[in-house]
């Protein structure tokens, strides 16, 4: 299929390299465009302007957050430039209210629009092993499924309102963020007492809490591994403010979310924005008066 892929961070870049490996013609464009050289590199072609990227049969987009979407899709009248009956993925985790505007735009312009949200770090996208929430009209998703499919190793659908792939994302990055700082936490705890991180998330990944999340994000903790980033504490933050976002437009108390949304604060009051966000640990190790190391 002729494709169009824009935003080519870790995540897209990542993404549009599968597409480019399962024979689809990718035209892809990035806001900094030495973004696009790598894809280039693998036969896909740079488009100089948005436009350009949105002339195939599909459009996926990779964008940070509501700020960038708004303004490379609505702000720049990208839409607008787009021939009717294109489909647009959306891969984005974005707010409920701005996924609801883009169905509405999408819809006014006789255009496809999709929430394709995914789980997965940036070394599970180049391995195409994605978890994928997907919501759209059948129509469209049927039509988009060859290029899904390229990237991910599953496809979760979740009906044919996108704003239900949306909020599935944020309530899932929720539960992530709620993993880590219970792991931060607990550990700063067994650290007082003379356990180490190491030992005691051993023990917690091998037996009660066996399960990728927690594997993953535990192993960065006991390592203090926080850099190359895959998920930056500002992002956190951003998605822990979308589920407070959605949880007071459908009045929906999530006293947690709270608590997160001060935690990754904290972290970035303490000049800790370049690093991933299961460093919210040294958050927890700073208020026990521990030092930031993960031994006992």
């Amino acid at each position: 299929m002729k494709v169009g892929f824009i935003g080519l961070g870790a995540m897209g870049s990542a993404m549009a390299s599968n597409l480019q490996a399962a024979g689809h013609a990718l035209t892809v464009w990035n806001r900094t465009p030495e973004a696009t050289a790598p894809l280039v590199s693998l036969g896909a072609k740079a488009a100089r302007t948005a436009d350009r990227a949105a002339q195939g049969e599909v459009l996926c987009s990779m964008l940070a957050n509501d700020a960038a979407v708004r303004e490379v899709f609505l702000d720049s009248g990208l839409l607008d430039a787009m021939d009717a009956g294109t489909v647009h993925v959306n891969h984005a985790t974005i707010s409920v209210a701005l996924a609801e505007e883009l169905v509405a735009e999408h819809e006014q312009r006789g255009l496809g629009y999709v929430a394709a949200p995914v789980f997965g770090r940036p070394d599970v996208a180049a391995a195409a092993q994605l978890n994928m929430l997907v919501a759209g009209k059948t129509t469209a998703v049927e039509r988009v499924r060859p290029v899904l499919e390229a990237m991910a190793a599953r496809l979760w659908p979740l009906g044919e309102a996108p704003q239900r792939a949306t909020v599935a994302k944020i309530a899932g990055n929720f539960m992530l963020a709620a993993a880590i700082e219970s792991m931060a936490e607990a550990t700063a705890l067994t650290r007082a007492h003379g356990v180490s991180a190491a030992d005691f998330l051993d023990v917690m990944t091998q037996t009660l809490f066996a399960a990728p999340a927690y594997q993953g994000y535990g192993k960065l903790i006991a390592e203090q591994r926080f850099k190359p980033a895959g998920f930056t504490l500002p992002l956190g933050l951003k998605d822990v403010g979308l589920a407070l976002a959605a949880s007071e437009t459908a009045r929906v108390p999530l006293p947690f979310a709270g608590v997160l949304r001060d935690s990754l604060l904290e972290a970035l009051a303490g000049g800790d924005a370049e690093l991933d966000w299961s460093a919210l640990s040294l958050v927890a190790a700073r208020r026990a008066h521990l030092d930031e190391g993960g031994q006992g």
